[in-house]
């Protein structure tokens, strides 16, 4: 092996790891004793912070909910990690990639509020629901309940294990505007059966924004019990929450490009430690106990910056704080809808209900299709929507982020009422 100095080694990929919080210190100073709430709405602390994303001028990117924008410095230190890394290549993942991706398990683990060995991290939230869905020991007749809301990779896993093992998917429809939480968990309750193992739930529906009553969902399930599988890829780094608020679930899983702001590739799996061990992994690696969840985080070999630039995400989504997040978040959503709510023209599929969403929400107008909605505001107006016409949703998907603007927004009713004009 060529000479080498591990020790100068570990110093700079430490140093490449080391977060520069200097220019928002200035900022975020200035704020300290502001309520998130009345924070929420200062114009001039959100275009500093708006000034740390690369932001594209080209359109209005309304459609963050797929993959939002990693900060400028997030980036940069990604891009550092991928150099540093590529510079003694298989050195750094013999010796060291391992102790680094605990560390991010770590991190992630303290902003979830669970236990370092009840979480891996994997590519997205499809991986991490879709490896319980394949994990469970499923017999002929078995039954799993779920919504048909919920997101199509899942509810296609599931298909998969009715034709494979002979169970039985029993879906229901969440209503667009509930009535109340009671109505939501009969929903499901009632679909419940003597033969059911498993429930699928949104902690935040992706196609309208809704926030659905886990807790009270999860607390029925078990008393029946149902295992309670939690869709949270909208949650994580957006509501400010820990798995403790959620009654117990038995799985959670999430994506960390989404709202926790870290580079394209990344989620989270959480198992509740004694749900460990019964869970069949998807790829034959014997080198964990039956009870270690390492055993379904089966990876080959990674492209390791992401692992790192995990950190680098967490510093800059703790600078900002989750509290002031999701207050801004929800003021933009509710600074635009409630503009348009009562159009006559316009359909929202979002509940009125403040505490029923966060930054979703999703607008359809009537005698238009989705489609047609989408390309009008994107070719005539250059705004970014995505349009959603499934599972009783008909409209655009909208999703601001930290770093939009109320001028961005503005545009947006103006284009909405042009459009229903």
């Amino acid at each position: 092996m060529p000479s080498f100095s591990k020790r100068k080694f570990l110093k700079t990929i430490a140093g490449a790891t080391a977060f520069n919080a200097l220019s928002w210190e200035k900022a975020l100073a200035g704020v300290a004793q502001i309520s998130p709430k009345d924070l929420a709405r200062d114009e001039e602390f959100w275009r500093q912070i708006r000034a740390g994303y690369p932001v594209t001028n080209q359109f209005i990117h309304l459609e963050n909910g797929y993959y939002s924008l990693a900060s400028q410095e997030v980036l940069d230190k990604y891009v550092q990690h991928i150099q540093q890394v590529n510079s003694v290549s298989s050195y750094y993942m013999r010796t060291r990639q391992y102790a680094d991706k605990l560390t991010s398990r770590t991190q992630l683990a303290d902003l979830l509020g669970c236990s370092s060995e009840e979480i891996i991290i994997t590519r997205n939230t499809t991986e991490s629901l879709d490896t319980i869905i394949a994990g469970i020991d499923w017999k002929a007749g078995d039954e799993a309940v779920m919504a048909e809301q919920d997101y199509g990779a899942m509810l296609d896993m599931f298909k998969l294990q009715a034709r494979r093992y002979g169970i039985v998917n029993r879906i229901v429809s969440v209503p667009n505007h509930p009535k109340s939480d009671e109505e939501i968990v009969s929903l499901y309750e009632k679909a419940i059966t003597p033969k059911t193992r498993l429930l699928m739930v949104c902690h935040l529906i992706n196609i309208t924004g809704q926030i659905l009553p886990v807790k009270k969902i999860v607390e029925m399930a078990h008393r029946h019990g149902v295992e309670v599988l939690v869709d949270g890829a909208h949650a994580f780094g957006q509501l400010n929450f820990k798995i403790a608020d959620l009654g117990g679930c038995d799985y959670y899983g999430s994506s960390l490009h989404k709202w926790l702001g870290a580079p394209l590739g990344a989620g989270i799996l959480y198992v509740r430690k004694d749900k460990i061990r019964p869970l069949w992994q998807l790829f034959g690696d014997l080198n964990f106990a039956d009870d270690d969840i390492r055993k379904l985080n089966h990876t080959g070999t990674h492209p390791v910056a992401t692992d790192l630039a995990i950190q680098d995400a967490i510093r800059f989504y703790n600078m900002i704080g989750i509290e002031r997040k999701e207050a801004r978040l929800r003021y933009l959503q509710r600074y635009w809808t409630d503009k348009v709510r009562h159009h006559p023209n316009l359909i929202l599929n979002t509940p009125e209900d403040p505490a029923r969403s966060g930054a979703i929400a999703n607008v359809g107008v009537k005698g238009k299709t989705p489609a047609d909605l989408e390309k009008i505001l994107f070719e005539k107006y250059k705004i970014f929507t995505v349009a959603i016409a499934s599972a009783n949703v008909f409209g655009v998907r909208v999703t601001p982020h930290v770093y939009t603007t109320i001028a961005e927004l503005d545009a947006f009713v103006n284009a909405l009422e042009e459009i229903t004009a």
